[in-house]
C-alpha cells in the first residue's frame, strides 16, 4: 500500500502552511485502523493539502496514493476519501479555455494550472470509482455516484450504471445519490440532457418508492424547469405524507465518539440536527426543488404552508429553514407562514423552537402574526429572568423577545426592563428599542443606571453605543448627566465613535439638554472627525437652534479637499437641519456633480430638504436610484418627502412596488437587517406613490 511515496520529495513541494513532509503520515494515517486517526489525517488533508478547496503541487502529488486508498477494501471509512477527491478533481475541464487565456506570469496562472492538472489525474483514474458502486460499506456506495458523475469522462456509461444500480440498490440514501447523480450529468452534459430529464420524468411517476419520486421530481425541475407540473405542490405534498408513513430502512446509525478535528465537529451537529428523525435526507430533496423553483414565489409558500401543518416536526423544521431563504430573497405573502412559524414556538422539540425563533427575529415588523405566540412563549417559559427556556438551551438567548421587540410589540416592554437587570445584555436587544417608539420610555431608568456602570475603559463603545442608541430613541433626557460623563471621559480608543455616539443622543434629547451639554458640543464643533464635527452641529442646532456655528462646522467639509466620506456625514446633517440651512444650498449643489454615487444622493437629497429644489435634485436621485440598489431606500425617503413634485419618479416606483425579488438580495449571503431593509423600501415607495396620487385628486 502506498507504493512509492517514499520517494516523493515531499519537503520540496508545499501545502497551505509550508512545507509538505508530513503529507505522508497524513496518507498513511487515512488507511490506518484507529477510526480517530483516519478522522484526524482527513481533517489534515482537507486543513493544509486542501485547504478551502485550493490545489497545491502536494495536492498533485497526493492524487495517486488517494485512489490507491479508495481502491483498496481493506481501507475503512473510504467514502470520506472519495468525497476528497471529488473536491479536488471538481474543477470543470470545460474552464481550459480560461486558462489558455492567462499569461503564464499572471499570478492566477499556476493556481489555474493546478486546478486543470488535478482534474484530468481524478478523471484519469476514476475507472477506481466503478468498482465501489457494489461496496459493502454504504458511505462508499453513497459518494462513489457523485464522484462518478463529476470525474469520469465517459458520461454515457456513468449513466447506464447509474439507471443500472437503481435497480438493485436497496437503501435509500443511497439511491438518493444515484439520482442526484443522474440530474450532475444532466446539466454537465448537454448530449445527454434530453434523454435523461425524460428518465427523470417517467422515474418522478413510475418509482415505487415515494423518496425516490420525490428525488427524481426533485432533479427534474432543476435539469429542466420548464418541466416542472404544475400540480407540483399537491403532488410534493402527497409523497412527503408517503415518505413519512413509510418505515426507515437504515438502522439509526451508532454516534461516534467526539472529536476535536472539524470534521468531527460537523458531523456531530449534522448527527444533533438528524436526531430522532427517519428521513433526514428530504431536507436536501426540498432544498433542490426550492432552488429550482426560484420565483414561482406563491407555488414555494404553498409547499412551505404544506410543510408546516405536517404531523412530522423535522418537516416543519425544514420548512422554516426553507423559508428563511425564500424571504430573504423574494417579496411575497408571508401572512399565514410567520403565523404557523410562530405555533411551532409551543412545540416540545427544542430544535423545532430554535429554527422559528430564529427565523423570526430576523423579520422585524413582518413577524407581526407571530406576535401573540411570542408573548405567550416568552410568559410561559418556566425558568429564567427573560421569561425563556433555561440556561444552556439555545433558543434562550434572548431570541423570542427580540422577535417580539423588533416587531414593535408593546408586550417586550417589561421583558425588556427584566433582561436589562440581568449581567450581559444581548446588544440586539438594546437596538431593537427604537420599534417600540414613544411606549419604551419606562425603560430610560434602567438605561440610564446600567450607562452610568459602564467603565470608562477602551471597551467603552461597545458597551455604551447600544445604551446610547437606545436612550436617544426613547428620549430618555434624565440620563443627561451619564451621557455627559461617558463624553467626557471617552479614552483614546474609539474616542470619535463614542463621541459621535453621545451627540446624536443629545441631538435627540434637544432643549432639554441645552444648558449643561451645549459647552461640550461647541467644543467639538470643531473636532478633526468629520462625522464628529458634523454630529455635533446637529446637536447644537438641536440643543439652541445654533445656526451660525452649525453651519461653520459643515462647511470645513463642503470644500474641495474633503474626502466623500466627510462629504456625506456633513450633508447628511445639513438636511437634518433643513430650510434654515438653506444658506449652504450652493455648497451642496457641488456635490451633484461628484464622481461619488453616495456623494450625490446626500447632497440631493440634503438640497432637497434646506431648499426643496426638486428640479435639480430629482434626475440625480433619479440616476443614483439605476446606477446602485443599495441607494435605493435613502432615495425613496427623499422621494417620499417631496410629494407630487416627484411625479417623474412615478414609473420607477411603481415598477419597484411589482418587482417580486429583493432589492437588496444576493447569492453570496445576507445580513440580519436586510428584510427589513427591504420592507422600509417598500413602505417609503407606497408613501411616495401615495402622495403623488393626491396630486391627481
Amino acid at each position: 500500500m502506498l507504493t512509492g511515496i517514499e520517494e516523493v520529495d515531499w519537503a520540496s513541494l508545499g501545502h497551505a502552511y509550508g512545507p509538505a513532509d508530513d503529507v505522508p503520515e497524513l496518507l498513511r494515517g487515512l488507511a490506518s485502523d484507529d477510526p480517530a486517526e483516519r478522522e484526524n489525517a482527513l481533517d489534515g488533508m482537507y486543513g493544509a493539502v486542501h485547504h478551502q478547496g485550493d490545489v497545491y503541487d502536494s495536492t498533485l502529488a497526493c492524487i495517486p496514493f488517494l485512489l490507491e486508498l479508495v481502491a483498496d477494501p481493506t481501507v475503512q471509512d473510504r467514502g470520506g476519501i472519495v468525497e476528497l477527491l471529488t473536491s479536488i478533481g471538481g474543477f470543470d475541464l470545460c474552464d481550459e479555455e480560461e486558462l489558455d487565456e492567462l499569461d503564464p506570469d499572471d499570478a492566477e496562472f499556476i493556481p489555474a494550472a493546478n486546478y486543470a492538472m488535478a482534474a484530468a489525474a481524478v478523471a484519469a483514474g476514476a475507472d477506481v470509482f466503478f468498482g465501489l458502486v457494489d461496496d459493502p460499506d454504504p458511505e462508499v456506495r453513497l459518494a462513489a455516484p457523485c464522484a462518478l458523475a463529476a470525474l469520469h469522462s465517459d458520461p454515457a456509461r456513468v449513466l447506464d450504471l447509474l439507471r443500472e444500480r437503481l435497480t438493485v440498490e436497496r437503501d435509500t440514501e443511497v439511491r438518493l445519490a444515484l439520482v442526484a447523480a443522474v440530474g450532475r450529468i444532466a446539466l454537465r452534459h448537454e448530449s445527454l440532457r434530453a434523454e435523461t430529464v425524460d428518465w427523470l420524468g417517467w422515474l418522478s411517476r413510475a418509482a415505487q418508492a415515494p423518496g425516490l419520486r420525490l428525488a427524481a421530481l426533485a432533479q427534474l425541475a432543476r435539469c429542466a424547469p420548464a418541466r416542472i407540473p404544475e400540480d407540483v405542490v399537491e403532488r410534493v405534498t402527497v409523497l412527503l405524507d408517503e415518505v413519512r408513513s413509510a418505515p426507515p430502512d437504515r438502522p439509526a446509525e451508532t454516534p461516534r465518539t467526539a472529536s476535536p478535528t472539524l470534521i468531527g465537529q460537523v458531523r456531530e451537529l449534522l448527527e444533533e440536527h438528524s436526531a430522532g428523525r427517519p428521513t433526514p435526507w428530504t431536507e436536501e430533496l426540498l432544498r433542490t426543488l426550492h432552488t429550482a423553483l426560484d420565483d414561482r414565489v406563491d407555488d414555494r409558500i404553498a409547499l412551505i404552508l404544506a410543510q408546516l401543518r405536517s404531523p412530522d416536526w423535522g418537516q416543519r423544521s425544514d420548512a422554516i429553514w426553507l423559508c428563511g431563504g425564500l424571504i430573504r430573497v423574494w417579496r411575497g405573502r408571508y401572512e399565514e407562514v410567520v403565523r404557523l412559524v410562530g405555533e411551532q414556538l409551543s412545540d416540545p422539540e427544542p430544535r423545532l423552537r430554535e429554527a422559528a425563533t430564529s427565523f423570526l427575529e430576523r423579520l422585524f415588523e413582518l413577524a407581526g402574526p407571530a406576535s401573540d405566540a411570542l408573548a405567550a412563549r416568552l410568559a410561559a417559559a418556566p425558568t429564567g429572568p427573560l421569561g425563556l427556556p433555561g440556561p444552556g438551551a439555545r433558543a434562550g438567548r434572548g431570541g423570542a423577545l427580540l422577535a417580539l421587540a423588533r416587531a414593535g410589540d408593546a408586550r417586550a416592554i417589561p421583558l425588556l426592563a427584566r433582561a436589562l437587570e440581568e449581567r450581559e445584555v444581548r446588544r440586539e436587544l438594546l437596538y431593537a428599542v427604537d420599534a417600540l417608539g414613544p411606549a419604551a420610555l419606562p425603560l430610560a431608568p434602567v438605561l440610564r443606571r446600567r450607562l452610568g456602570e459602564v467603565e470608562l475603559d477602551d471597551l467603552l463603545y461597545d458597551r455604551a453605543a447600544p445604551l446610547l442608541f437606545a436612550l436617544a430613541s426613547v428620549r430618555g433626557t434624565q440620563a443627561l448627566p451619564e451621557v455627559l460623563r461617558v463624553l467626557r471621559g471617552a479614552p483614546p480608543n474609539r474616542r470619535d465613535w463614542v463621541r459621535e455616539a453621545c451627540l446624536r443622543t443629545l441631538a435627540m434629547f434637544g432643549p432639554v439638554a441645552r444648558e449643561e451639554a451645549l459647552p461640550d458640543v461647541r467644543r467639538l464643533l470643531v473636532s478633526e472627525s468629520a462625522a464628529v464635527s458634523s454630529m455635533a452641529a446637529r446637536a447644537a442646532w438641536s440643543l439652541d437652534g445654533s445656526l451660525d456655528e452649525a453651519l461653520a462646522a459643515l462647511g470645513r467639509w463642503l470644500r474641495p479637499g474633503a474626502t466623500d466620506a466627510e462629504w456625506c456625514v456633513a450633508a447628511r446633517a445639513l438636511g437634518a437641519i433643513g430650510p434654515a440651512a438653506a444658506g449652504a444650498a450652493a455648497a451642496l449643489r457641488a456635490g451633484l456633480a461628484s464622481r461619488d454615487l453616495w456623494v450625490r444622493v446626500r447632497s440631493g437629497a440634503a438640497l432637497w430638504r434646506v431648499e426643496g429644489d426638486a428640479a435639480a435634485v430629482l434626475p440625480v436621485l433619479l440616476a443614483a436610484w439605476e446606477e446602485n440598489r443599495h441607494a435605493r431606500v435613502a432615495v425613496a425617503e427623499c422621494l417620499a418627502e417631496m410629494g407630487p413634485a416627484a411625479g417623474e419618479a412615478e414609473p420607477v416606483i411603481r415598477a419597484e412596488l411589482a418587482r417580486r425579488r429583493r432589492h437588496n438580495a444576493r447569492e453570496d449571503g445576507a445580513g440580519s437587517h436586510d428584510v427589513h431593509d427591504d420592507e422600509k423600501l417598500l413602505t417609503l415607495c407606497r408613501a411616495a406613490l401615495t402622495q403623488m396620487e393626491r396630486r391627481l385628486l
